[in-house]
Protein backbone atom coordinates (compact mmCIF):
# COMPACT_ATOMS: atom_id res chain seq x y z
CA UNK A 1 0.00 0.00 0.00
CA UNK A 2 1.76 3.27 -1.42
CA UNK A 3 0.20 6.07 1.45
CA UNK A 4 3.30 8.38 0.92
CA UNK A 5 2.84 8.05 -3.07
CA UNK A 6 -0.48 10.20 -2.90
CA UNK A 7 0.16 12.49 -0.72
CA UNK A 8 -0.87 15.83 -2.65
CA UNK A 9 -4.32 13.66 -2.55
CA UNK A 10 -4.23 14.12 0.87
CA UNK A 11 -3.51 17.69 1.36
CA UNK A 12 -6.27 18.34 -1.27
CA UNK A 13 -8.55 16.77 1.13
CA UNK A 14 -7.62 19.09 3.78
CA UNK A 15 -7.85 21.83 2.22
CA UNK A 16 -11.55 20.87 0.84
CA UNK A 17 -12.50 21.11 4.67
CA UNK A 18 -10.66 24.31 5.70
CA UNK A 19 -11.58 26.04 3.21
CA UNK A 20 -15.17 26.77 3.65
CA UNK A 21 -14.58 26.62 7.59
CA UNK A 22 -12.12 29.86 7.01
CA UNK A 23 -14.82 31.20 4.55
CA UNK A 24 -17.18 31.08 7.74
CA UNK A 25 -14.95 32.37 10.15
CA UNK A 26 -14.03 35.36 7.93
CA UNK A 27 -17.83 35.98 7.63
CA UNK A 28 -19.72 35.28 10.34
CA UNK A 29 -17.56 34.20 13.36
CA UNK A 30 -17.86 32.33 16.09
CA UNK A 31 -20.42 33.27 18.22
CA UNK A 32 -18.93 33.49 21.48
CA UNK A 33 -21.09 33.10 24.69
CA UNK A 34 -21.52 34.43 27.92
CA UNK A 35 -18.08 32.91 28.76
CA UNK A 36 -16.36 35.53 26.59
CA UNK A 37 -18.78 38.46 26.11
CA UNK A 38 -20.45 38.48 29.48
CA UNK A 39 -23.90 37.38 30.69
CA UNK A 40 -26.07 35.63 32.71
CA UNK A 41 -26.74 31.77 32.72
CA UNK A 42 -30.01 30.15 34.34
CA UNK A 43 -31.15 26.63 34.80
CA UNK A 44 -34.04 26.08 35.79
CA UNK A 45 -35.81 21.77 36.34
CA UNK A 46 -39.66 21.89 36.00
CA UNK A 47 -41.23 19.24 38.19
CA UNK A 48 -44.27 18.41 35.61
CA UNK A 49 -44.36 20.57 32.91
CA UNK A 50 -48.01 21.71 32.10
CA UNK A 51 -47.04 21.23 28.67
CA UNK A 52 -44.30 20.53 26.13
CA UNK A 53 -41.05 23.25 26.95
CA UNK A 54 -40.48 24.66 23.52
CA UNK A 55 -37.15 26.93 23.23
CA UNK A 56 -38.66 29.08 20.74
CA UNK A 57 -41.53 30.31 22.80
CA UNK A 58 -39.49 30.87 25.51
CA UNK A 59 -37.25 33.07 23.54
CA UNK A 60 -40.06 34.82 21.76
CA UNK A 61 -41.37 35.44 26.13
CA UNK A 62 -37.88 36.78 26.84
CA UNK A 63 -37.21 38.84 23.42
CA UNK A 64 -40.64 40.54 24.83
CA UNK A 65 -38.57 41.42 27.87
CA UNK A 66 -35.77 42.65 25.89
CA UNK A 67 -33.64 39.84 25.61
CA UNK A 68 -33.47 38.80 21.64
CA UNK A 69 -30.32 37.34 21.69
CA UNK A 70 -30.95 34.55 24.72
CA UNK A 71 -30.16 30.92 23.63
CA UNK A 72 -32.52 28.58 25.71
CA UNK A 73 -32.22 24.93 25.31
CA UNK A 74 -34.08 21.92 26.92
CA UNK A 75 -32.75 18.60 28.27
CA UNK A 76 -33.55 15.53 26.68
CA UNK A 77 -36.46 15.03 28.39
CA UNK A 78 -37.63 18.15 27.96
CA UNK A 79 -37.83 18.91 31.82
CA UNK A 80 -34.94 21.35 32.33
CA UNK A 81 -34.36 24.56 30.87
CA UNK A 82 -31.43 26.50 30.16
CA UNK A 83 -31.02 29.86 29.19
CA UNK A 84 -27.97 32.24 28.17
CA UNK A 85 -28.20 35.83 27.17
CA UNK A 86 -27.06 39.01 28.51
CA UNK A 87 -26.65 40.30 31.55
CA UNK A 88 -30.06 39.52 33.72
CA UNK A 89 -30.46 41.55 36.90
CA UNK A 90 -32.21 39.67 39.95
CA UNK A 91 -35.58 40.97 39.34
CA UNK A 92 -35.64 40.22 36.06
CA UNK A 93 -34.48 37.64 36.75
CA UNK A 94 -37.58 36.72 38.88
CA UNK A 95 -40.10 38.35 36.64
CA UNK A 96 -38.62 35.70 33.91
CA UNK A 97 -39.41 33.06 36.29
CA UNK A 98 -42.92 34.42 37.26
CA UNK A 99 -44.01 34.18 33.60
CA UNK A 100 -42.61 30.97 33.02
CA UNK A 101 -43.95 29.20 36.88
CA UNK A 102 -47.48 30.32 35.33
CA UNK A 103 -47.18 28.86 32.10
CA UNK A 104 -45.12 25.56 32.60
CA UNK A 105 -45.46 24.85 36.48
CA UNK A 106 -43.19 24.63 39.55
CA UNK A 107 -39.70 23.88 38.94
CA UNK A 108 -36.18 24.47 40.71
CA UNK A 109 -33.42 26.85 40.31
CA UNK A 110 -30.66 24.64 39.62
CA UNK A 111 -28.34 27.33 38.81
CA UNK A 112 -27.58 31.25 38.21
CA UNK A 113 -24.49 32.93 37.29
CA UNK A 114 -23.71 36.29 36.05
CA UNK A 115 -19.88 36.69 33.87
CA UNK A 116 -18.90 40.25 33.29
CA UNK A 117 -17.32 41.05 30.05
CA UNK A 118 -13.92 41.39 31.94
CA UNK A 119 -13.93 38.02 32.86
CA UNK A 120 -14.87 36.91 29.65
CA UNK A 121 -11.55 39.08 27.76
CA UNK A 122 -9.47 37.36 30.82
CA UNK A 123 -10.89 33.77 29.74
CA UNK A 124 -10.14 34.73 25.83
CA UNK A 125 -6.43 36.14 26.84
CA UNK A 126 -5.42 33.17 28.72
CA UNK A 127 -7.19 31.05 26.23
CA UNK A 128 -4.71 32.04 23.37
CA UNK A 129 -1.64 32.30 26.08
CA UNK A 130 -2.39 28.54 26.75
CA UNK A 131 -2.55 27.79 22.79
CA UNK A 132 0.55 29.31 21.65
CA UNK A 133 2.84 27.97 24.68
CA UNK A 134 1.66 24.38 23.87
CA UNK A 135 2.50 25.11 20.33
CA UNK A 136 6.13 25.97 21.41
CA UNK A 137 6.44 23.50 23.83
CA UNK A 138 5.47 20.67 21.42
CA UNK A 139 8.08 22.32 18.97
CA UNK A 140 10.71 22.18 21.50
CA UNK A 141 10.22 19.05 22.87
CA UNK A 142 9.76 16.85 19.44
CA UNK A 143 13.21 18.85 18.03
CA UNK A 144 15.04 17.79 21.68
CA UNK A 145 13.59 14.00 20.99
CA UNK A 146 14.51 13.57 17.72
CA UNK A 147 17.61 15.11 18.13
CA UNK A 148 19.46 11.60 16.98
CA UNK A 149 18.02 11.70 13.59
CA UNK A 150 18.71 14.21 10.95
CA UNK A 151 17.14 17.87 10.53
CA UNK A 152 15.11 17.21 13.77
CA UNK A 153 13.44 20.49 13.60
CA UNK A 154 11.56 19.22 10.61
CA UNK A 155 9.86 16.52 12.61
CA UNK A 156 8.92 19.53 15.40
CA UNK A 157 7.72 21.40 12.70
CA UNK A 158 5.56 19.05 10.68
CA UNK A 159 4.15 18.23 13.99
CA UNK A 160 3.07 21.77 14.74
CA UNK A 161 1.35 22.22 11.06
CA UNK A 162 -0.55 19.02 11.49
CA UNK A 163 -1.81 20.35 15.04
CA UNK A 164 -2.51 23.94 12.97
CA UNK A 165 -4.72 21.65 10.30
CA UNK A 166 -6.31 19.92 13.26
CA UNK A 167 -7.23 23.21 14.88
CA UNK A 168 -8.43 24.75 11.80
CA UNK A 169 -10.73 21.73 10.64
CA UNK A 170 -12.03 22.15 14.11
CA UNK A 171 -12.85 25.45 14.32
CA UNK A 172 -13.88 26.17 11.30
CA UNK A 173 -16.94 23.59 11.00
CA UNK A 174 -17.57 25.02 14.63
CA UNK A 175 -18.09 28.61 13.02
CA UNK A 176 -20.48 27.00 10.53
CA UNK A 177 -22.18 24.84 12.76
CA UNK A 178 -22.56 28.30 14.80
CA UNK A 179 -24.26 29.66 11.87
CA UNK A 180 -26.51 27.45 10.52
CA UNK A 181 -27.61 25.17 14.02
CA UNK A 182 -27.08 28.19 16.63
CA UNK A 183 -24.13 26.90 18.94
CA UNK A 184 -22.20 29.28 20.83
CA UNK A 185 -18.04 28.89 21.59
CA UNK A 186 -18.06 28.47 25.44
CA UNK A 187 -15.25 27.49 28.12
CA UNK A 188 -15.91 24.02 27.02
CA UNK A 189 -14.90 24.57 23.62
CA UNK A 190 -11.62 25.55 24.54
CA UNK A 191 -11.33 22.69 26.22
CA UNK A 192 -12.22 20.44 23.56
CA UNK A 193 -9.77 22.49 21.80
CA UNK A 194 -7.26 21.76 23.64
CA UNK A 195 -7.61 17.87 24.34
CA UNK A 196 -7.46 17.73 20.53
CA UNK A 197 -4.65 19.27 20.41
CA UNK A 198 -2.81 16.68 22.61
CA UNK A 199 -4.46 13.78 21.06
CA UNK A 200 -3.18 15.14 17.38
CA UNK A 201 0.70 15.93 18.77
CA UNK A 202 0.38 12.26 20.58
CA UNK A 203 -0.73 9.93 17.45
CA UNK A 204 1.75 11.92 15.23
CA UNK A 205 4.72 11.23 17.37
CA UNK A 206 3.83 7.58 17.61
CA UNK A 207 3.96 7.68 13.99
CA UNK A 208 7.47 10.00 13.84
CA UNK A 209 8.67 7.53 16.54
CA UNK A 210 8.74 4.62 14.38
CA UNK A 211 10.17 6.53 11.34
CA UNK A 212 13.18 7.57 13.64
CA UNK A 213 13.61 3.40 14.78
CA UNK A 214 13.12 2.31 10.85
CA UNK A 215 16.24 4.98 9.96
CA UNK A 216 18.34 3.21 11.56
CA UNK A 217 17.38 -0.41 10.03
CA UNK A 218 16.18 1.10 6.04
CA UNK A 219 19.68 2.84 5.55
CA UNK A 220 19.95 3.11 1.91
CA UNK A 221 16.42 3.17 0.98
CA UNK A 222 14.64 6.44 -0.02
CA UNK A 223 12.68 8.32 2.71
CA UNK A 224 9.78 8.03 1.26
CA UNK A 225 10.02 4.46 1.31
CA UNK A 226 10.90 4.88 5.05
CA UNK A 227 7.88 6.67 6.27
CA UNK A 228 5.47 4.83 4.79
CA UNK A 229 6.71 1.29 5.78
CA UNK A 230 6.56 3.39 9.22
CA UNK A 231 2.99 4.57 8.60
CA UNK A 232 1.98 0.48 7.70
CA UNK A 233 3.58 -0.84 10.75
CA UNK A 234 1.23 2.14 13.02
CA UNK A 235 -1.48 2.58 11.25
CA UNK A 236 -3.35 -0.57 13.35
CA UNK A 237 -2.82 1.00 16.31
CA UNK A 238 -3.12 4.51 15.37
CA UNK A 239 -6.66 3.41 14.05
CA UNK A 240 -7.56 1.22 16.92
CA UNK A 241 -6.41 3.65 20.08
CA UNK A 242 -8.23 6.53 17.51
CA UNK A 243 -11.91 3.98 17.63
CA UNK A 244 -12.21 3.41 21.22
CA UNK A 245 -12.00 7.28 21.66
CA UNK A 246 -14.59 7.67 18.99
CA UNK A 247 -16.89 4.94 20.20
CA UNK A 248 -16.76 6.59 23.50
CA UNK A 249 -17.90 9.81 22.37
CA UNK A 250 -20.33 8.71 20.17
CA UNK A 251 -22.27 7.57 22.90
CA UNK A 252 -21.54 10.52 25.20
CA UNK A 253 -23.37 12.41 22.16
CA UNK A 254 -25.92 10.32 22.06
CA UNK A 255 -27.19 9.25 25.31
CA UNK A 256 -25.20 12.33 27.26
CA UNK A 257 -27.24 15.67 28.30
CA UNK A 258 -27.76 18.77 26.16
CA UNK A 259 -25.07 20.79 28.18
CA UNK A 260 -22.33 18.60 27.11
CA UNK A 261 -23.40 17.68 23.75
CA UNK A 262 -21.84 20.28 21.97
CA UNK A 263 -18.42 20.02 23.64
CA UNK A 264 -18.53 15.77 22.55
CA UNK A 265 -19.44 16.41 19.02
CA UNK A 266 -16.48 19.02 18.57
CA UNK A 267 -14.13 16.31 20.34
CA UNK A 268 -15.47 13.86 17.75
CA UNK A 269 -14.70 16.32 14.92
CA UNK A 270 -10.67 16.80 15.95
CA UNK A 271 -10.43 13.00 17.33
CA UNK A 272 -11.10 12.28 13.32
CA UNK A 273 -8.82 15.21 12.12
CA UNK A 274 -6.03 14.51 14.60
CA UNK A 275 -6.22 10.79 12.96
CA UNK A 276 -6.36 11.67 9.45
CA UNK A 277 -3.75 14.23 10.04
CA UNK A 278 -0.86 12.21 11.58
CA UNK A 279 -1.39 9.81 8.75
CA UNK A 280 -1.55 11.45 5.83
CA UNK A 281 -0.23 15.06 6.59
CA UNK A 282 2.32 15.09 8.83
CA UNK A 283 4.24 12.36 7.72
CA UNK A 284 3.85 13.65 4.17
CA UNK A 285 5.26 16.75 4.89
CA UNK A 286 8.27 15.27 6.26
CA UNK A 287 8.46 13.14 2.85
CA UNK A 288 8.15 16.73 0.96
CA UNK A 289 10.66 18.53 2.74
CA UNK A 290 13.11 16.00 3.28
CA UNK A 291 12.75 16.13 -1.40
CA UNK A 292 12.66 19.32 -1.70
CA UNK A 293 9.41 19.41 -3.55
CA UNK A 294 8.55 22.72 -2.70
CA UNK A 295 11.71 24.23 -3.43
CA UNK A 296 12.19 22.27 -6.67
CA UNK A 297 8.18 23.88 -8.05
CA UNK A 298 9.28 26.97 -7.25
CA UNK A 299 12.40 27.09 -8.82
CA UNK A 300 10.54 25.93 -11.82
CA UNK A 301 7.90 28.54 -11.90
CA UNK A 302 11.15 30.86 -11.70
CA UNK A 303 12.91 29.30 -14.35
CA UNK A 304 9.45 29.37 -16.56
CA UNK A 305 9.04 32.84 -15.85
CA UNK A 306 12.59 33.93 -16.91
CA UNK A 307 12.36 31.99 -20.45
CA UNK A 308 12.45 34.22 -23.48
CA UNK A 309 9.10 34.50 -25.41
CA UNK A 310 9.21 32.95 -28.51
CA UNK A 311 9.64 35.20 -31.64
Amino acid sequence: MNIVGKRYLYFTLSLLVIIPGLISLGLWGLHPSIDFTGGSYLELRFESPKETIMPGDVQSMMAKMGFESALVQTSTDGSTLFIRTGEMSNPEKNALEAKLGKKYGKFTEEQFTSVGPAVGREVTQRATYAVIAAAVAILLYITYAFRSVPNPFRYGTCAIIAMIHDVLVTVGLFSLFTHFFGWQMDALFLTALLTVIGFSVHDTIVVFDRIRENMRYMRGLPFDRVVNHSILQTLDRSINTQLTVLFTLTALSIFGGITTRHFVLTMLIGILSGTYSSIFNASQLLVVWENDEIGRFFRRLIGRSEEPAAV
